[in-house]
C-alpha cells in the first residue's frame, strides 16, 4: 500500500536546537575519549566564573555512594590540566578522598575555555545574577568578545546581554548592600540600580527597594528621578509602600500616596489607623 502522508518535518524546514558545549567537543576533538586523571594534577580555572562553589554535601554524597557520573572538562597546561567545567565535581571528588576523576580532555584557547564554562555554568542554572554578568564581562573586557557575539554563543537577546553585563559594573559595597538586602537574585531590579552612575543613588534605591518594598516600575521611575528624568507624563509621581509577609504569601499590602516623599511615622498612622478601622468593623 502506498504512503499518502509523510512523517515528519517538511524538507524545507530543519530542527532547531540550542547550541551546548557538547557540540563543541565533537567539532574539536575527531573521538573525545573519558580517561581518569588524577587530582593532583588538576588545577582550578582562575577565570571561573564562579565565586562561590555553594553547598557541596549534596553532591559529595552522591559521588561517595555512585561515584562521578559526568566527566569534567580538562585542557592540558604544560604538564598539568586546568578545568574548564566541572570545578564543583572536583572539590566534591576531593572531599570524599577520590584519587582520580573522569574528564574529557580539550584543546581549547583561554576564551574558548571561558565560553565552554560559562555556557555548562548558565545551562545548568549554577550562576547567581552577579556571577553571570561578571563572567559575560570577562568575555568582552579580556577577549573582546562583542554583545552581539556573546548573543549568539548564549543563546539570549542582545539587548538581555547588555543589561545583564551593566550589572557587572555595580560596586562591591553596593553588592553587599544588595545581599543583605535580599535583592542580589532580582535581575530586574539589580539592572535599574545598575543604571545609576553615583554610589550614593545607588544606596537610596536600595533603601527605598528594602523599605517599601518596590517592584522594578517603582523602581525603574525612583531611578529616573534620581537621573532626573521625567516619568511617565499621564502618571503621577506618587510614593508607593508594598509590603508581603514572608510566611504568607498569599497577600500582599499596596499603598499609595499622593506625593512623592513619605516619612516612615506617615506609613506607621496610616497603617495603625487601618487596623483601628477594622476593630471596630468600620
Amino acid at each position: 500500500m502506498q504512503k499518502t502522508k509523510r512523517s515528519g518535518l517538511p524538507d524545507n524546514i530543519g530542527m532547531r536546537h540550542d547550541t551546548h558545549f557538547v557540540e563543541f567537543i565533537s567539532r574539536t576533538v575527531a573521538a573525545p575519549l573519558v580517561r581518569l586523571i588524577s587530582l593532583d594534577r588538576i588545577d582550578p580555572n582562575p577565570h571561573q566564573a564562579r565565586s562561590e562553589l555553594g553547598n557541596i554535601e549534596e553532591l559529595m554524597s552522591s559521588i561517595k555512594s555512585k561515584g562521578v557520573l559526568e566527566p569534567i572538562l580538562v585542557r592540558p597546561r604544560r604538564d598539568r590540566y586546568e578545568i574548564i567545567a566541572g570545578e564543583r565535581r572536583f572539590v566534591a571528588s576531593k572531599n570524599v578522598g577520590l584519587k582520580e576523576i573522569p574528564c574529557i580532555e580539550m584543546n581549547v584557547t583561554d576564551n574558548e575555555a571561558m565560553e565552554i564554562s560559562l555556557i555548562e555554568n548558565l545551562q545548568r542554572k549554577d550562576l547567581d545574577v552577579f556571577e553571570e554578568a561578571d563572567g559575560l564581562g570577562t568575555l568582552i573586557d579580556i577577549y573582546g568578545y562583542s554583545h552581539a557575539q556573546i548573543s549568539e554563543k548564549i543563546g539570549k537577546a542582545r539587548s538581555t546581554i547588555t543589561e545583564i553585563i551593566n550589572i557587572s559594573k555595580i560596586p562591591a559595597p553596593i553588592r553587599k548592600l544588595c545581599q543583605a538586602s535580599s535583592i542580589d537574585k532580582n535581575r530586574s531590579l539589580l539592572i535599574e540600580i545598575s543604571k545609576l552612575k553615583n554610589v550614593e543613588e545607588m544606596k537610596t534605591v536600595i533603601d527605598n527597594i528594602r523599605e517599601r518594598g518596590l517592584k522594578r516600575e517603582d523602581t525603574r521611575d525612583l531611578t529616573k528621578l534620581l537621573k532626573g528624568k521625567e516619568t511617565d507624563k499621564k502618571k503621577p509621581k506618587y510614593y508607593v509602600f508594598n509590603y508581603s509577609p514572608k510566611e504568607d504569601r498569599s497577600c500582599r499590602i499596596h499603598i499609595e500616596f499622593k506625593k512623592e516623599s513619605v516619612s516612615r511615622q506617615e506609613i506607621i498612622r496610616i497603617l495603625e489607623d487601618l487596623l483601628a478601622k477594622l476593630k471596630t468593623n468600620q
